[in-house]
This record gives structure tokens, sequence and C-alpha cells, in this order.
């Protein structure tokens, strides 16, 4: 819907609705207008508060392929032959063989040359040039299902290989079924040359498209050929830092204040044998052994690691927030008495990220790529732990560790201190919610009441879940954009928020519904993430005093800020309101105080709604729920606007000369 303004005798604006068209698509209704809202905005300069500068970003976890298969651009799975276990002969899925046994007999041993990760593939080739068929014989890896080969685009390959004789091994990328051949290869090598294991590096330019494409190392030479580590990346990475470009630059959109990582429940592990271990994750890739994640029940080879989440936040702009394990997991805990060696490894950490190149760990740091530190400020003491056995004990020794060494990192505990004091000191305190899209919109008053003093909260996860969310509706998006408004307006005792989860791979769907959505070609953002698009300019504004006057049936909620616009930098007067409810209201607003004149030429509207609450978005209708813009005509400190039901609309009102966000 648009909305067209239209100046009154009276001076006062009133909206006009009309019909409009938006990627074949249309929707109208009824014009009577039965319930009315009053919004009053006091703009005057010692009204306003400063939000903070760090208000909204984003939580990554690796969930539904997020990572592995996800953001990281790396087009192998299992490529070094480690995922299933370390005792051999082992599952090498998806690695799949070319042959039959006649011809080519595949198992995994322990020969590699990496002393963290030394399972390798062994193949042993019984067929010569003239027996074995002419495509040769070998293995394939469908990567994570399917890689996307692009036409014209370049792929860097990496692998190590060793041979019992001369090496003539082809290396391809193909479709799936092995008969169009996108790029190709040959490695060929004296006996000398690879009688050692050997690192093989070059570049395939792809002469097609497919995106259900695979990996194919095959030969037609008789002998033992082993493989490990075998890489396949694009070289156009986000910032040539490893990561998928279309899926950061979705992530960029939003412009992410700070990224929480790396999980959540990812970090606990459903034991601590399976735990996400930062110093198993650092240093060249080869050589990381990778490890089972065994909440979310899939391996990962941890190319992106500890400094790869650091160097994706630095590439962000945003502030890292290093979440770690805190001594305790689903289903064991270590005892407070034995924690120290657990405190000592996050103390190793924070130095790994913050310490100088003549530090130990610094200098690790420094020997991958960045001598100069990352901008570590954040650290939160477990996940979901409070209430365990172990936690308030083993989080005391972690933060009285930490203050004394790093007096200026901010400590986040995972109790909630929103209805009464916590038992133990903290900088922020974990507050994560997950419910139905009524409940989460009634809790856009959740911190109306908290303490202003003491720890503020972070929320570090929302989402509207179960059957209101499907599996990302326009209804969720509207009850988490009602709640984002109140966090925003309690920015004085909410310091943080973050949904959750970010990202999901269609192909393993472990969590439901999900921001992101994608595979290995398409991806789309559900109304959840363009709903977010409302919020990137609130970090560092200015909160203005707002109040709605309704009746009690009228599901209205707002806020008013001065903000900065990111694309031109001017200032505007962003005025946000949801209507929860299923039929429009005519909202009558008022702005006192303004010390500036209102642009009209510069402002705008912007909507998002749709003829369907519970409709979503998908690879066939990426855009069926997203954000539509259109120029505000005649805008002013005072209107008369009707909302479409179950609509987030977003009044942006241009500013004629700086004002508040100057004088803060």
């Amino acid at each position: 819907m648009m909305i067209g303004l239209q100046r009154t005798t009276s001076g006062v604006l009133f909206c006009a609705l009309f019909l409009i068209s938006a990627s074949c698509k249309s929707f109208a209704y009824d014009l009577e207008v039965n319930q009315t809202a009053f919004l009053k905005i006091d703009a005057s300069p010692q009204s306003g508060r400063k939000i903070p500068d760090h208000l909204f970003g984003i939580f990554f976890e690796e969930i539904n392929h997020a990572g592995a298969g996800g953001i990281w651009a790396e087009l192998v799975s299992n490529r070094g032959f480690e995922a299933g276990g370390p005792n051999t002969p082992s599952n090498i899925d998806p690695w799949g063989i070319i042959g039959n046994e006649t011809f080519i007999n595949v198992l995994t041993d322990r020969s590699s040359c990496f002393n963290r990760n030394k399972v390798a593939l062994r193949m042993e080739v019984l067929c010569d040039p003239v027996g074995c068929p002419d495509s040769g014989v070998g293995v394939y890896n469908p990567g994570y299902w399917g890689m996307n080969i692009e036409q014209g685009k370049t792929y860097k390959v990496v692998l190590h290989v060793m041979s019992s004789g001369s090496l003539n091994l082809s290396v391809s990328l193909t479709s799936s079924d092995g008969m169009q051949t996108l790029a190709s290869n040959n490695i060929i090598a004296s006996a000398s040359q690879v009688s050692n294991w050997t690192k093989i590096e070059f570049q395939l330019e792809s002469k097609g498209t497919n995106s259900n494409s695979r990996l194919q190392l095959t030969t037609n030479h008789k002998g033992v050929i082993w493989l490990d580590q075998v890489s396949v990346m694009p070289t156009d990475t986000y910032k040539g830092h490893g990561f998928r470009k279309e899926l950061i630059s979705m992530i960029e959109g939003i412009q992410p204040r700070f990224i929480r990582f790396p999980g959540g429940c990812f970090v606990e592990g459903e034991w601590l044998r399976n735990a996400f271990r930062w110093r198993e994750s650092i240093g060249p890739w080869e050589e990381r052994p990778g490890h089972f994640g065994d909440v979310w029940m899939y391996w990962t080879d941890d190319g992106l690691g500890y400094y790869e989440f650091l160097q994706l936040a630095e590439d962000l702009g945003a502030a890292p927030i290093w979440v770690f394990n805190n001594g305790i997991s689903h289903q064991d805990e270590v005892a407070t008495s034995s924690i120290a060696p657990f405190v000592k490894d996050v103390l190793d950490s924070i130095e790994f990220a913050r310490g100088s190149t003549n530090s130990t760990w610094g200098s690790v740091r420094a020997a991958m790529g960045h001598p100069e530190p990352f901008e570590l400020k954040y650290v939160a003491i477990g996940n979901e732990d409070c209430g365990k056995p172990n936690y308030r004990g083993n989080y005391l020794k972690f933060y009285d560790a930490i203050r004394n060494a790093y007096s200026d990192i901010k400590m986040i505990s995972n109790c909630d201190g929103s209805s009464r004091p916590l038992d133990h000191p903290a900088d922020l305190y974990d507050f994560h919610v997950y419910n139905s899209a009524n409940t989460l919109f009634n809790m856009a008053n959740q911190f109306d009441r908290t303490s202003r003093t003491g720890p503020k909260a972070f929320v570090s996860e929302y989402a509207v879940t179960g059957k209101d969310a499907g599996t990302g509706s326009l209804l969720a998006a509207l009850a988490e954009a009602a709640f984002l408004i109140g966090l925003e307006k309690n920015s004085d005792a909410v310091e943080m928020a973050s949904y959750a989860p970010l990202l999901v791979n269609t192909n393993d769907r472990r969590w439901n519904p999900d921001a992101i959505v994608f595979n290995s070609w398409q991806q789309y953002g559900t109304p959840s993430y363009w709903m977010q698009h409302f919020f990137k300019e609130s970090s560092g504004a200015t909160l203005l005093p707002a109040t709605i006057q309704a009746n009690s049936s009228v599901h209205v909620v707002a806020s008013a800020i001065i903000c900065r616009s990111s694309e031109d930098n001017s200032e505007y007067l962003q005025i946000k309101v949801v209507n929860f409810d299923n039929e429009p209201v005519n909202l009558m607003f008022s702005v006192s105080g303004l010390q500036n004149t209102v642009n009209s030429s510069g402002s705008k509207m912007t909507i998002l709604t749709s003829s369907n609450v519970m409709d979503e978005n998908s690879f066939q209708e990426p855009n069926k729920v997203v954000p539509i813009q259109s120029t505000l005509q005649n805008a002013g400190p005072l209107m008369n606007v009707v909302l479409s039901p179950h609509s987030f609309t977003s009044f942006d009102l241009s500013l004629a000369s700086p004002s508040l966000i100057s004088s803060m």
C-alpha cells in the first residue's frame, strides 16, 4: 500500500489510500476507518535521549548450516575426511566413488601429514589406461547439496596429495552426474615429486553455470593415491576474507552494530567434548581438526573459526561479542574447583584477539595476517546456563580473572536481571524470548519497569515461533517490530538486541523461522529480515518521547527518533508505527518543540504489509513481503494518516538543518 498525503484547508494533513501494484500483486481493503489513535511527539532539545551506539546487531550461530555450507564460502564438504571420526576405515560421506570395485578401492587411513587431523583418503586404482573407463575412476564431492559454479568465475583449488608412483590426476568441476564439465585441470607429476605429501594449488575458470555441481578427482593410471584437505573456494569472496558475498551483503544491509558469535547452544555442546574450542579453530585451515556439533548434529571443519569471526565483525564495522563456554554443556559440567584451566583458555582467547604482536597469542594472530588487535570489548560467560549447579561459581571465576586482566571488557551474565537484581556482578545480562505473536507484541512494554541502575539487558535472542511464524510470516515480523519499538523506547535499560536464528540453509532446517533463507545459489529475506531494516538507523540516534492515546481495542505501538541516514547523511525525524489490528487505524500525530523545519521534498514513507498476515517470502516469490517506499508529499509536524491493517510503517521526515543529533 502507498499513502498519498494531501493538505486540507485547516492546515492539517489527511491520508487517502489508493491501490498500487508491486511485483505483479495488488491488494486493497475497505476504506472505512472505525478506529482512531493519537500520537504525540516531544522533539524539544531537552527531551531527547541518546540511544546506545550498539542497540541493534546480529547473532550468528552455527545452526542450519549457517556457516559450513552457508556464509563460509568453502564448497567442499568434509574436505579433510575427518567427519567420519578418527578411527579408520570411516564413513567418507558426502564423498562418493566413481567406478566400481573392479576398478578402484577407496578407504580412509591415518596417513595424513597433519598431526591434528590424521585421517586421509586412500584411493587404490586397479586399472590402467586400457582397462579403466574412458572418463577415469576416482572420487567426487557434491559440496553442501550441490556446488554453485558460475560461468566466468574463478575458483581456487587446493589439495594435498601423495602417490605410490607417478601422478596423472584430473581435477574437474562438473554437473552432478559428471556429464557436463565446467572446468578442469590435469595434475601431472613424477613419482619423486609426490612420494611424500605435496600441497598443490591452482585456479579453475568455469566455462558454464550449474547450481548443482560437484568436484571430481579422477585418473586412469594404476597405483595408490592419497588425498587430504581438498578445498574449492570462489576467489571473489566478501572483502577477500572467505565469506559468501551475497549472504554477507544481506547482513550488511541491516547495518548490524555488533555480532554475537559463534552460538548459542553450539558453544555449549550437548557434551563438553563436542563444544566449540577456539584454539582448534585458528591457524592454517589444513591443520584445524574440525568437530562434530552434537547439538545441531552436523560436522564443521572450522574453516570458519574464531579468527574469521573477529575478521567478519571488523569487516562489517560491528562490535564482536565472543560467547565462550564456561565449563558447562547441556549434559555435563566442570566443577568450580576444576575450572581454572578453562579460565586460562578464555584469557588466552582474549589475548589472541587483543594482545600485542609480542604476546604469545597476539603473535599467532599476527602470523595469520592481522597484526593490529581486534576491538573485542564484550564477552558472554556461557549461554543459557543460569540455574545450572556450577554456573554461578564458574561465572565468578571467569568474571574476576577477566576483570583483573581487562578492566574495559564488558561481561554478560546468562541470568535475567529484568525483574529482580542479580546476585553476582555483571555489566549486562542476557534475555532470550521465543513466543507467539500476540505475546511478543504485548512484550513491547517488557522493560518499562526495569531498574535503570545496575546491569543493562542484552536481548540476544528474540523471535516469534510456532504456528504464528510459519517459516517466516508477516505476522511474526509485526510482533517483532512492536517488541523492538519497546526496546528502542527502553534503551536506557536495554543495551543491545539481536534476532535469532539469523540464517538457514533450506536443506538442513534445524530451527524455524529464520531471518535469511538460502541454498547453494539462491537467497531471500523473510519479513523478519526486512523488519530489521526499519531499525538500521536507530543505534546512536536520539530517542524522543512518543505517547499513543487510543482505546484498548486499538493495537498500535510507535516510537520517534532523530537519526542520520547512512545513505545520504541527511537528518530525519523517523516515526515508526506498528498496526497489529486487522483493520485500518486513523492515526493523528503531532510533533511539538521541533527546532527546524521539515523538508517535504526529501521526506519518505516505507511500509511493510501484505494482503494476508500469514504471507511469506520464498525462492519463487522472494519479494512477496518486502518494504515499499514512496515519497511523502506535504509532510509536516501535524499529520493525519490511515495505517494499513497489519502493517509496519516508517515516516521519515527530512529535516532542513541539524538539530538534536549534533547537540547530544
